[in-house]
């Protein structure tokens, strides 16, 4: 009886964990770099921060808006207030007045 055998490559034993190391490298770089990776972590971070302080602006300009709403409001009405939002109103000034235009 005559049989054939056949001679194990070295080759043959590292295909595996070749593959193995290829897809894990693959993961490993996404995790990093993609899209929810760990440095877009970082860039939505930094965006919070700005969007956070534009927030805070926000709020501090709706408090002084109510707070000149609050002013005008029926039963405390500023004679100061009124008299600025009708000048401001009808493009009026007095001779003695200096206009500031914004």
């Amino acid at each position: 009886m005559h049989t054939i055998q056949k001679r194990k490559s070295f080759f043959g034993k590292l295909i595996i964990p070749a593959l193995t190391s290829a897809v894990l490298a693959y993961f490993v770089l996404h995790a990093k770099t993609g899209q929810y990776g760990s440095e877009a972590k970082q860039a939505f971070s930094r965006q919070l921060a700005v969007r956070n302080a534009e927030y805070a602006e926000l709020l501090a300009e709706r408090d002084a808006l109510e707070r000149r709403v609050k002013a005008m409001k029926d039963g405390t009405l500023e004679k100061d207030m009124v008299d600025e939002n009708a000048r401001r109103a009808l493009n009026v000034a007095r001779e003695d007045e200096i206009v500031i235009l914004r």
